[in-house]
């Protein structure tokens, strides 16, 4: 079980936590860069807005719209550190551990993906950093002469 599987019946009986849902946009978004990518993201976002001992503009630093993470943050209450304490126990006053950070990303993604749903409906861009699978060689894609 995920973080996210333990604290979903939580969000849902918050009236708060449980309006956000991901708009077709925001589905596509995440096809379009895949899942790598929003993890880096989404480590990035925390890092740079909460992670810190006292975050700037805390309790008010994420936007209610502009990423899926934001979305996601209020969804989960890791928005704040205030929600973090409430809902997490992640005490506020010291920078994140990397534990910290590795729960607040884990819980995030958790929602996101249960938010998507299937995203092969969607346009998706292939993550050239991710080493091929056997069924996707360059041969396969451009044929035995042009490589």
């Amino acid at each position: 079980m995920s973080c996210y599987d333990g604290m979903k019946e939580r969000f849902a009986a918050s009236r708060f936590r449980s309006r956000f849902r991901l708009s077709e946009a925001e589905k596509a978004y995440l096809a379009e860069k895949g899942w790598n990518v929003i993890r880096a993201q989404t480590e990035r976002i925390i890092r740079e807005r909460l992670a810190q001992a006292v975050p700037p503009n805390d309790g008010s630093q994420t936007p209610m719209r502009g990423h899926p993470v934001f979305k996601a943050q209020h969804a989960t209450a890791t928005c704040c550190r205030g929600c973090l304490s409430k809902w997490h126990g992640i005490r506020p006053g010291h920078a994140f551990t990397e534990e910290e950070l590795a729960y607040v990303t884990d819980m995030i993604l958790g929602w996101l993906h249960d938010q998507a749903g299937d995203l092969s409906v969607f346009p998706s861009t292939p993550d050239l950093f991710e080493p091929a699978s056997s069924d996707s060689t360059a041969e396969q894609h451009f044929g035995k002469k042009d490589i």
